[in-house]
This record gives structure tokens, sequence and C-alpha cells, in this order.
């Protein structure tokens, strides 16, 4: 039988017979009719012909996509940006590079940038594991940031201390956050398809160690979402403060970089014409305006004195933080500079206490002339600076600075013990605030170089018949076996020793009690007449 005129089937050959082409076409039309062992769903393991995988199988991957791939590649590129970001932050504690200057403090800029590095270091380690927890706490965390970028940049003096460097970090922050919900809602769709398409549908189970990292995934960013909550409440705290005006007038000083804040009260001028003479006081541990402001008043109201001026340091109460590092010297030469802007030439008695007397005693040298009496309370001696220097008291105030953008000591008192905007800024909760933390950090990173070289340099050029007096803590000798000795030593820094005064009772702050209050009101009125 001829065969040239049957058609050719798929892959060109011919059927050899006409029985062999009608077998197969009653083979094609030959099924069964459903009845109760028909499979309502098709066989996922081979119903059509094509295999499908098992879900635990590791070819069932979101990485098979090139979108989820190029998510994770950009995720690690911004990971490292953030990183080198972050060093240069925690470097600017220490040393400041140029144009990274904080005048509030670097701990905001550095606190915003942690967050931003654990949330993209937590993205990368469970990238593979999306869960709606972790973007849930995502979105929270990136909410709360917005609410600080506009807290941040509202307020005019938060944004005059943050600078670029504190709004960069928490925009940066912000972005890195969404980022982290864009980047899981990825993979989350990524696993989608990869499951539909390899396993036939998608998975809903997941693994011990699946909800393992979802679990530590969810703590991490919750911790975050807490910490940035905190900080926060602490940035509100300080717009809320920004409304508290100082009493003096600020003055831009080292090339226009900060702020010094400096107050005067009195007469310039005497009755006969003649500059009346300007007591200069400067505060030791805490901020002049934390007792020894009352004590002027005070003492102006007493006709003890005629008139006086007080300036607070870089970073404690009104005044903007300088860069890092500031040794004493620095810090006088910003003093002068403010005093000339403001038209203040003198002349002087130093009034000072504690630390705050190297300060005075480096600006004598430096003033000779102007400088009619140096009057110093409790003061701390040059040998004495290896105990503000020391390792472990730098390495707490560094830490407390890392953990002030949090609040943990100043929400709770202004919260629960009703602290007032003064309190924190120059009162008894200033120790809180991260320009005061980081202004003592400054003083600790050189106390034991420049600035001891500086006060014993200070001690060579010393005007010789500078009047001196000194006023020292009965308690503070008895507690100190060192004290004593360098008290004695400190009255021979000139040849010009109007007295030595030790208050038995009275503490550090020998103005706290009403006997120490009499003594330096007493010995500042003779050194005014002098």
């Amino acid at each position: 039988m001829s065969t040239k005129n049957w058609p050719h089937n798929g892959h060109g050959a011919e059927p050899r017979d006409r029985d062999d082409f009608a077998g197969r076409s009653s083979v094609d039309t030959h099924h069964h009719e459903p009845d109760e062992h028909t499979r309502l769903l098709p066989n996922r393991v081979d119903s059509t012909g094509i295999p499908y995988l098992s879900p635990d199988d590791p070819a069932v991957s979101p990485y098979n996509l090139w979108t989820v791939r190029l998510v994770r590649a950009v995720t690690v590129v911004l990971a490292c940006l953030t990183f080198i970001w972050w060093v240069l932050m925690l470097a600017s504690v220490f040393v400041t590079p140029p144009g990274l200057h904080a005048r509030g403090s670097p701990f905001f800029a550095f606190s915003y940038t942690t967050v931003a590095l654990i949330t993209l270091i937590t993205t990368l380690l469970f990238f593979a594991v999306p869960s709606k927890p972790a973007r849930v706490v995502s979105i929270v965390t990136a909410v709360l940031l917005l609410v600080d970028v506009v807290i941040m940049l509202a307020v005019e003096k938060t944004r005059h201390e943050e600078l670029w460097v504190g709004a960069a970090s928490v925009i940066w922050a912000t972005l890195m956050a969404v980022w982290a919900v864009a980047a899981d809602r990825t993979v989350q769709w990524g696993k989608t398809e990869e499951e539909e398409r390899l396993t036939g549908r998608p998975e809903t189970r997941r693994t011990l160690l699946e909800w393992i990292q979802v679990l530590l995934s969810s703590i991490m960013l919750t911790l975050v979402s807490i910490m940035v909550l905190l900080t926060t409440c602490t940035l509100t705290l300080r717009a809320l403060d920004a409304r508290v005006a100082p009493p003096g007038e600020r003055y831009w000083v080292d090339e226009d970089k900060y702020q010094i804040h400096l107050f005067c009260s009195g007469p310039k001028l005497d009755a006969h014409g003649n500059r009346t003479t300007t007591v200069l006081f400067e505060g030791g541990e805490d901020a002049v305006e934390h007792g020894l402001w009352q004590f002027a008043e005070n003492a102006v109201k007493n006709g003890s004195i005629a008139r006086y001026c007080f300036a607070d340091r870089p970073g404690i109460a009104w005044s903007d933080a300088a860069p890092s590092p500031l040794s004493v010297s620095m810090a006088s030469d910003v003093l002068s500079e403010a005093l000339s802007r403001a038209g203040e030439d003198g002349p002087w008695v130093l009034a000072s206490a504690g630390i705050g007397s190297l300060y005075s005693r480096v600006f004598s040298s430096r003033h000779g002339q102007e400088v009619r009496g140096l009057l110093m309370i409790d003061p701390l001696h040059e040998d004495l600076l290896y105990r503000v220097g020391g390792p472990g008291r730098g390495f707490r105030l560094w830490l407390q600075g890392v953990l002030s953008p949090c609040g943990l000591d100043r929400i709770p008192a202004a919260i629960l013990r009703g602290r007032s905007a003064r309190d924190r800024i120059y009162g008894g909760s200033a120790y809180q605030s991260g320009g005061v933390i980081f202004a003592k950090l400054q003083e600790s990173l050189v106390a034991n170089s420049l600035t001891r070289r500086d006060v014993v340099s200070s001690r060579t050029i010393q005007y010789k018949t500078t009047p001196v007096v000194v006023v020292t803590s009965g308690v503070q000798m008895r507690k100190d076996s060192e004290w004593e000795s360098k008290q004695r030593d400190l009255t021979q820094l000139t040849s010009n020793l109007e007295d030595w005064d030790i208050v038995d009772q009275a503490p550090h702050q020998v103005w706290r009690t009403l006997e120490g209050r009499e003594m330096i009101e007493k010995r500042l009125k003779k050194l005014a007449r002098l």
C-alpha cells in the first residue's frame, strides 16, 4: 500500500500504516469518567509532566530573581557607606574632622548613624527571611525619624546646634529605615514568586530556624525603634528648652565657628568717670549660673563689688560646643575674643572655682596688665590633672555621651521630678546634656597633655606682683591627703599673697555655706578696691 498521501507527524516521520495511526488515536481518546478516586487538585509532584520541587529544596530561593539580588547588593553598598560615616562620627568625638563640627555635641549625629547602621546590618543578616513584624517596626521607626527631621529643622536652636552634620545623619537614618521596609517587601515578593513557580503554591509554613531568625530580627529592630523613640523625646525636650533665652549675649568666636555666651552686669564707669573694676567669674565643675551667679548678684547688692561678668565655657549652659581637641589655652583664647567683641577690656579681678581656676590662671598670664587680682576658690592644682584625664573617667564620659540622646536620666527627671528647662540648661540636671558631657570629655582627653602644658607655661609667665587670694574647703582637705599641700603650693603662684583662708565646714563648692559666702565676698571686696 502506498503511503505517500499520508500526512507527516510533528517530527517529520510518517506512520507505518493506517492501523498504527488508528491505534494511537484510540489511545489518545480513551479516558475514564471522573469518580470518587479522581483528584480534585493536580498532583504537585508530577501532574502535567513538569516536576515540582519541595519547598525545603535550596533551589527554591528568592535569590533566583535578579531584582532581589540587586536589592541585596544595594543594601551592602548602603551599609558600607553608613559604616564610613559612622567611623567619621566616632572620630569627631575625639578629633573633629574639618567641616564636621556640630555646635551642640557630636552624640546626636553618632546616635542617628548608629540607628541607620544597625537597621542595615539587621536587614542583611536576615535578608532571605522577610517578616511582617519587622516591616511594621521599621515603618514605626521611619515615622519617628521623620518627626525628628521636622523638629531638628523647624526649631532654630536645634538647627543651629546640629548643623548639616546632624541633619544629614537623621535624614539618612530615615531613608535607611524606609529602604529596609522596601527591601523586605521585595524579598517577600520574590519568595512568593519563586515558590509559586517551583513548588506550585506559596509556602506559608516556616522552619524552626526561620522562626528564630524572624524573632531575632524583630527584637533587634524593636530595640532600635525604642532607641529612636527615646531620642525623639530628648530632642523634644531640647526644642522646649530653646524657649529660654540666655541672660546675656552670644558672640561668634574662632572664625565664626561657634558662639560663646557672655553676661555682664553693672556700670562700666564709676562716679568719677574711671573704669570700674570688673569681677570675671569662672565656673568650676558646674556653670556659673548654678550658684556663683546668685552669689555675684548678692555681692553687688551688698556693695562689695560694683560690676561682674561671666562667660560659659564651650559646651556649658548657653555656649556652643567647640571642635575637639579643646585645651585650657584654646578656651582662654575664645574667652578673650568674646570679651573683645563685647567691648569688655577690664580691669579684672578673676574669681574662679575648682577646675575653672586653671582657665583663670591661663587668662591671667596673658592679660597680666589688666588683671588686678586673682581669687581662687578651692582650686584644682595642675599636678592633680591626672584625676581628670584618667582613662576610666574618659571612657565613662564617652559612654555617657553615647547614651545621652536616649535621655535615660533626662526624660524621667522631666516627667517624674518636674525638672524645668533651666535645670536642664545650667542647673542640677545639666550634667545629663550632651553638650556638658562633651565639654567634660574634651577636658579629660587633653588634661594630662595640652592642658597641663598650658597651665605649667602660664605659671612661668604669670605676673609675680598680681595679688592672690586662696579660699580652701576644709571638708575637701580632710577628705584628700594631697589637697592641702597642693593648695599651699598655689598660694605661692605669685609673690603677692593677700590671704589664704580655710573654711572649715565648707564643701568643695565653698559658696554653698554661709561662712563660705561671707569669706569669698570679703576677699573680693578687698581685691576690687586695691
